[in-house]
């Protein structure tokens, strides 16, 4: 199985009509990774696969336009019909798995360890699932916040999360065939970075050597395609914007 990666969502901070928020589905080495849960993905994850199946699912932070939908997931899996045959490993920040709980007014998720298996995310987390590699990286941001390097057969993405400049996002990126990476804001407010422009993006797309940047998660002062040619322009190389429900071989 090539490594693919299908959009599910790109919005920052809140869905919009046909855009959610960040989400994506990622295939390789025989296994399926629902990367970020982000409000209104469950259901466009159901366009491209039986959520039951997934192999794991991987959040890179609590912020609700990434996590949110782990709730929606848990009634699937817990009541409507979708149990998994096994417990779906969960791999996200320390405090998920109480977040959950809490929605349905409990200490701890014991009743949903049928169905979601939690295991914390750390700065150099390494996980093999069948020929799918997953290694992360903390980055900076304003809550605990992870990116992804995914290896599967010689193919490499990277993905940003939500981050800041930072000298582990090139690192999770150097030499990747695609950079997934965020572009939410026009330009840094003074003593805060805590996410990307797409001039930084474009930095460090060009610094680690990507073959492709794709520009996600650009948030309401910006324009997709217009961060994407900004972008552009400071990377060097192909650069295109993520679009819901498009599906790239890495």
């Amino acid at each position: 199985m090539p490594l693919t990666l299908t959009v599910l969502g790109t919005a920052s901070p809140h869905p919009g009509p046909g855009r959610p928020c960040s989400g994506y589905l990622l295939r390789g080495g025989g296994a399926e990774v629902w990367v970020d849960a982000g409000t209104g993905t469950f259901a466009e994850l159901q366009r491209h696969t039986d959520p039951a199946r997934l192999t794991a699912i991987w959040i890179s932070h609590l912020h609700a336009d990434h996590s949110a939908d782990l709730l929606a997931a848990a009634y699937a899996f817990a009541f409507g019909g979708l149990t998994p045959p096994a417990p779906i490993p969960v791999y996200a920040p320390q405090d998920c798995a109480r977040r959950l709980a809490g929605f349905f007014g409990r200490s701890d998720v014991r009743g949903l360890s049928h169905v979601l298996d939690f295991r914390p995310l750390y700065d150099g987390h390494v996980v093999q699932h069948w020929n799918l590699r997953l290694s992360t990286r903390a980055v900076v941001h304003d809550a605990e916040a992870y990116g992804l390097r995914a290896e599967s057969q010689g193919s490499v993405l990277a993905y940003s999360g939500d981050s800041g400049p930072c000298a582990a996002l090139g690192e999770l990126a150097v030499h990747a065939d695609l950079f997934l990476c965020e572009a939410d804001i026009d330009e840094h407010r003074e003593g805060e970075q805590v996410h990307l422009t797409p001039e930084d993006a474009g930095r460090v797309a060009r610094a680690a050597g990507v073959g492709e940047l794709l520009i996600t998660h650009v948030g309401p002062t910006l324009g997709r395609e217009t961060a994407t040619a900004r972008a552009a322009v400071i990377a060097g190389r192909p650069t295109d914007t993520a679009r819901e429900g498009e599906t790239r071989t890495v």
